[in-house]
């Protein structure tokens, strides 16, 4: 009777166990998805800020065709991408296309001067930092997750219930210098 208890008792501590993992798991993939909801919000911020910005730029520079083309090419690419990969990659590029929208605005001294364009540019910049945090915040949140579904035995729950590593949000290492910087706005 005795052997037959404790091999109860264990049984019921793996049950436990299995149960707390489980669940400790789920809590660390919501809060991948809810940082990474994060980033989302801050992008789509970003990205609708883009046409107002364009506009600016179009009343007072509106030969400079090619980089508006280019900054409206690049806004729509980041809109339609999908993953953190994809998205990293694809707002990399649209801040690069910002950078030289902002280049381009140097030459306009009317524009610089215009206070639609400055509040814009002020905005976007509280963006960058918004998105910068949001971004730090989301991939913090992935190293814990898949550090917690890699560890022993963790990593037994995690492939019974079907926890799979996570992307990180990378923008690749052409636009993570750029990234890691707010835009630079001067008067």
């Amino acid at each position: 009777m005795l052997p037959l208890l404790i091999g109860a008792g264990i049984i019921i501590v793996l049950i436990l166990a299995y149960i707390f993992i489980y669940n400790a798991l789920v809590a660390k993939r919501q809060q991948v998805n809810e940082a990474f909801s994060g980033i989302d919000v801050q992008l789509k911020m970003r990205r609708d800020l883009v046409p107002n910005l364009v506009e600016s730029v179009k009343g007072y520079a509106a030969h400079e065709k090619t980089t508006l083309d280019e900054v409206i090419t690049a806004r729509n690419a980041a809109q339609n991408a999908q993953g953190p990969a994809e998205m990293g990659q694809a707002e990399g590029m649209l801040t690069q296309a910002l950078g030289k929208l902002f280049a381009l605005a140097e030459a306009y001294p009317d524009l610089k001067a215009n206070q639609n364009f400055i509040q814009l540019q002020n905005e976007l910049s509280a963006i960058e930092d918004k998105v910068a945090a949001s971004r730090r915040f989301y991939n913090s949140a992935v190293g814990d997750y898949n550090t917690a579904i890699e560890q022993f035995p963790n990593s037994v729950v995690a492939g019974m219930g079907g926890f799979t590593a996570r992307e990180f949000f990378d923008v690749g290492p052409e636009q993570r210098a750029d990234l890691n910087q707010a835009p630079e706005v001067k008067f």
